[in-house]
């Protein structure tokens, strides 16, 4: 362990946050993780990592009130020069609320897009003079966010937006020698599953071409190589994780 510096990662309590949390503490970084409502779920993942050995903490912030992100540029980790620089920045916070898309309202569509989009925006200005000449930035996406769906246009709109987001700062500080990368994940055993019948999971695991949900930890392993330098020459993509369940 060691010898890396700062990784933030947002939403980093559950599902895939937790998981790359844990993967890049393994990888070396200290993890400098928020939550918003998950304190036990944040809590856990700290603990954990520190007893394997690392070096982790959690920060209660909400990602759709700027007063809150930019509070998280003051942290000690960050400002003080003991912490080190931030070198890799992981914009995984999110919300899907699950709505029929032709009954969405101005102010459910708002809510979202203030989280999913205008969030991960205002946590990257934040923290963007803390960041390393090569730091690498991962951006958590949909293949909702190409597709579309039925139940989520909130979503699937905030998420085609980050995507497009994403893409265009990856063209902005490449030249610094930043990269910026998206992952797209498909059918992922997190909490927007954790409604699903068994017959419905069924259904699910039986449109992927390889029969089987994703992992959080299928995605860790995509953002820990998107942050390696086997990546060196990755930017501004998209990586669908998503089991050959969609092939854009």
């Amino acid at each position: 362990m060691g010898g890396r510096g700062i990784a933030v990662v947002t939403g980093g309590g559950k599902g895939i946050g937790a998981a790359v949390c844990h993967r890049l503490a393994a990888d070396g970084y200290r993890i400098l993780l928020t939550y918003h409502t998950s304190s036990q779920a944040a809590e856990k993942v700290v603990k954990q990592i520190c007893s394997d050995g690392g070096d982790a903490f959690a920060v209660r912030v909400d990602c759709s009130d700027p007063s809150e992100v930019y509070v998280l540029a003051d942290h000690p980790w960050i400002r003080t020069a003991t912490g080190g620089p931030v070198e890799v920045l992981v914009i995984n916070h999110g919300r899907y609320d699950r709505m029929a898309t032709d009954e969405l309202t101005t102010e459910h569509l708002q809510r979202t897009m203030d989280t999913n989009f205008t969030g991960a925006f205002h946590v990257w200005k934040a923290l963007a003079p803390h960041l390393t000449r090569d730091a690498r930035i991962v951006v958590v996406g949909s293949q909702l966010g190409i597709r579309g769906s039925p139940h989520g246009g909130d979503y699937s709109a905030s998420k085609a937006a980050l995507h497009v987001w994403a893409r265009s700062l990856a063209q902005a500080v490449g030249p610094k020698g930043q990269r910026v990368n998206i992952l797209a994940p498909g059918y992922i055993d997190t909490a927007i599953l954790e409604d699903d019948s068994s017959e419905r999971r069924a259904l699910r695991e039986g449109e992927v071409p390889l029969r089987r949900i994703g992992t959080p930890e299928d995605m860790a392993g995509v953002v820990s190589f998107l942050v390696s330098d086997d990546s060196a020459y990755v930017n501004g993509a998209i990586i669908h994780a998503n089991g050959g369940l969609y092939l854009p």
